[in-house]
């Protein structure tokens, strides 16, 4: 049985920086990892500010 990878979308790294959820909140309310939701918010944050990400964008 393969296991299955988790993709966190722009609402999940949203939640954190919108909602003023904290990040250890956001992961407890989300189930997820906070190095995966931190890593998210900051490239959120780079798109916000058009700085060009050195991965693949979260928004079309």
């Amino acid at each position: 049985m393969s296991k299955q990878r988790r993709t966190f979308s722009t609402e999940a790294a949203a939640l954190a920086l919108d909602q003023g959820y904290s990040h250890i909140e956001a992961c407890r309310s989300l189930g997820v990892v906070d190095s995966a939701l931190r890593r998210r918010v900051k490239q959120l944050q780079d798109e916000r500010r058009s700085v060009t990400p050195n991965s693949k964008a979260l928004t079309p």
